[in-house]
């Protein structure tokens, strides 16, 4: 009896590839972001922050936020090399013991909800999947990471060339406005006036 001939996959060719990864990382994964930020920034409200940690763990938000912003900046703005890749990875590894800090805070002084960490789950593994597309895009990159990288331009920030559309940045930036800076900073003033008519209705006392 002979034997089945295997079928042959229609493969894409390694372009192709790319350029879907690409695509999914600027305009799939890095709006998508927002997503769960909006979510979480809702629970807490949600579970009136300010009346619990307070100004102290929306200063820890701003943290996170600046954590994952750096390395967003870079990759959008500078060429990918071993320095940029190494400041990704702390930036994600220092985000992750952030979260983790952010969380021992929170369940010691308000309500926690399973919902709520599931929101954070998916804001924890969310830098390192960038950080993972990245890696993927740019294989000379890692390989001249893990070496080291004696390149005389492996150690400095280079514009990335070419550049990413004007009117792309512009957008993200703007979605990152509204979906991040603007209720996380309602969050923080919100947090520093209960902290004023706390420290004004204490003094009274």
């Amino acid at each position: 009896m002979p034997t089945p001939t295997p079928p042959v996959l229609d493969t894409p060719p390694a372009a192709e590839i790319e350029t879907a990864s690409r695509r999914f990382l600027l305009y799939g994964l890095l709006p998508l972001w927002v997503v769960p930020g909006i979510a979480d920034w809702w629970m807490h409200r949600r579970t009136r922050i300010e009346h619990t940690t307070g100004v102290r763990e929306s200063a820890v938000h701003a943290l996170m936020m600046t954590e994952a912003g750096v390395p967003v900046a870079l990759g959008l703005l500078a060429r990918i090399n071993p320095l940029v890749l190494s400041v990704m990875g702390g930036a994600a590894a220092a985000h992750g013991a952030t979260a983790l800090w952010d969380v021992r805070m929170a369940v010691d002084a308000r309500d926690v909800r399973p919902i709520e960490q599931h929101i954070h789950s998916f804001l924890e593994v969310l830098p390192l999947t960038a950080l993972s597309y990245v890696a993927c895009l740019h294989p000379d990159a890692v390989r001249a990471t893990l070496r080291g990288g004696p390149g005389a331009d492996d150690w400095r920030l280079r514009a990335k060339s070419p550049r990413l559309p004007k009117r792309y940045l512009a957008a993200l930036a703007a979605t990152i406005g509204a979906g991040v800076a603007l209720p996380y900073g309602e969050e923080l003033k919100r947090c520093l006036r209960a902290a004023r008519f706390a420290r004004t209705d204490g003094g009274r006392a």
